[in-house]
């Protein structure tokens, strides 16, 4: 090999191991919607893992197969198992927060503070301001596209939730969630998603955050708009909470099935 190949070859893999030393180094704490669970970033997780990205998916306690416990369930005992888990990684975090996830990053960002969290990622999610709730942010929307003639469903729309006896909880109908949420699914992502899709605790999507400027607004956000989703449109979230980097993907509310590598290519992006 010429002795410039060589030279070039070393400082090649040099870069190389710098870049993968230094995605290592980034720790992301994945956290799903309504509903769901760690097992909606099934795709999404080795392929991180593959860039060099250290990935905790979690599980949140007000999404769950017992209703009864689930009305006790509130938006602290969801921040909480965020903060916790946080807490267990030595040195900052990313938190990725999808759909109804984006009030709960949120919440865990103001307590953990900028020291602590390095951004907030929101996957077509909601984005809040201080005092907002998602059943508020729905509302707004709605509002908002009403407003400028731009078409979207109102998630809490009756055929699409199916609440317990005591109103405390709710399911999503799987045959509405479908058109909904996973339009551009395979059908084994579909009907993996039907068997695993469980009740929700209304609490959680009800309570307002605390949020401040000190806290929260200090921590960098980036916003993921899903430009497809049929739930509804969230593009005029990011017009009253600023955000580093609006990016689009052309997919339905559920990426991490439908398209995971492009997904994961915006997440690697975001610096």
């Amino acid at each position: 090999m010429p002795k410039h190949m060589f030279l070039l070859t070393i400082i090649f893999l040099f870069m190389e191991a710098n870049t993968f030393s230094q995605s290592s180094n980034k720790t992301y704490i994945l956290v799903h919607g309504a509903g769901h669970a760690s097992w909606c970033w099934k795709k999404v997780v080795p392929l991180m893992e593959s860039k060099g990205f250290k990935v905790i998916a979690l599980d949140l306690p007000s999404s769950g197969n017992d209703t009864n416990q689930l009305k006790n369930i509130t938006l602290d005992n969801d921040v909480k198992k965020v903060t916790d888990a946080a807490k267990t990684i030595e040195g900052k975090v990313i938190l990725v927060g999808h759909s109804s996830g984006g009030i709960v990053i949120s919440q865990a960002a103001e307590l953990l503070g900028s020291k602590k969290i390095e951004k907030l990622i929101y996957l077509d999610a909601f984005l809040p301001q201080n005092g907002e709730s998602v059943f508020s942010l729905a509302g707004k929307i709605q509002q908002t596209n009403k407003e400028s003639s731009a078409s979207g469903a109102d998630t809490r729309q009756p055929e699409l939730l199916l609440f317990s006896a005591d109103k405390k909880s709710f399911e999503w109908n799987p045959e509405v969630a479908q058109q909904i949420f996973y339009h551009d699914c395979s059908p084994e992502d579909v009907a993996f998603a039907k068997v695993h899709l469980a009740w929700q605790s209304v609490a959680t999507l009800a309570t307002p955050v605390q949020l401040s400027e000190s806290n929260y607004g200090a921590i960098k956000k980036y916003y993921i708009l899903c430009t497809e989703a049929k739930d509804m449109d969230k593009s005029s979230l990011t017009s009253y909470v600023q955000c580093e980097k609006v990016y689009e993907l052309a997919s339905s509310h559920s990426p991490f099935f439908s398209m995971p590598e492009k997904l994961v290519d915006i997440f690697a992006a975001i610096d």
